[in-house]
């Protein structure tokens, strides 16, 4: 009975014992704790943070230098908010209408060798003299012609002046204020084009007069060659003088 009570007894005095042995820890007053001060560790803490203050703006310097070309991007590709297209066409329209009015012998090679070989060729020594009247007449009809149709042109191209001065005027106003790359090249490629409608006017212009005179020349050549065939006519031998008898009072009185 003793032995077995040992063990016990050991045990029931460590428990006793074991709160005194903590108690002088857990019973520690707080003016026990000491911090320390670390100089380089602190200088070291504020030059880390001052790198890192430094890479944040420097990515924000990034993002609105991105903001910024992004912003130059969409105006380099923002387009023009003019366009003297529809005027331009028009006016090439007008033209081209006009020219294709021309009376008589128009703009058509097949048109033209028919006519210069029937009308405008060597005159007939067979064709009856009212058939060489009839044929300079119409020869004469096409002259005419042919300039009323280079009056009406340069008429159609002096009208479309006063449009093209608007064009050039908004075009021109334009391309100062582009506000991006792709409006001040639109810009440009709208003056070419204006530019080109222009000297579309002036081939039609030149066209149509060269037309009219070239008609005139035409006639002045084929009413040459009439008027040989008609002199020769004239002085070509008849019958001749016969003589036969005269009376002056054929009743005798």
């Amino acid at each position: 009975m003793i032995r077995k009570s040992i063990p016990l007894r050991l045990g029931a005095a460590l428990m006793l014992a074991a709160p005194v042995a903590i108690s002088p820890i857990l019973t520690e007053p707080a003016h026990a704790w000491r911090i320390v001060y670390d100089p380089s560790n602190y200088a070291q803490n504020v030059i880390q943070a001052a790198r890192a203050l430094e890479q944040i703006n420097n990515q924000i310097t990034s993002l609105q230098n991105q903001a910024q070309m992004l912003i130059n991007q969409a105006r380099n590709l923002a387009s023009l908010p003019h366009s003297s297209l529809q005027q331009l066409q028009q006016s090439v329209a007008r033209t081209q209408q006009l020219l294709s009015e021309a009376q008589r012998i128009a703009y058509d090679v097949q048109q033209i060798d028919r006519a210069f070989e029937t009308s405008y060729g060597n005159a007939s020594m067979t064709a009856s003299d009212q058939a060489l009247i009839d044929g300079a007449k119409d020869r004469w009809q096409n002259t005419v012609a042919g300039l009323q149709d280079a009056m009406r042109v340069q008429a159609g191209v002096v009208g479309n002046i006063d449009t093209n001065r608007a064009q050039m005027s908004a075009l021109v106003g334009a391309s100062q204020s582009a506000t991006g790359a792709l409006q001040a090249t639109q810009a440009g490629n709208q003056l070419l084009a204006l530019q080109a409608q222009q000297i579309s006017d002036l081939t039609a212009v030149i066209a149509a007069q060269g037309r009219a005179q070239n008609l005139e020349a035409a006639q002045r050549a084929a009413a040459q060659e009439q008027a040989r065939e008609q002199r020769r006519r004239f002085l070509e031998p008849g019958e001749g003088y016969r003589p036969g008898n005269a009376e002056m009072f054929p009743n005798g009185g």
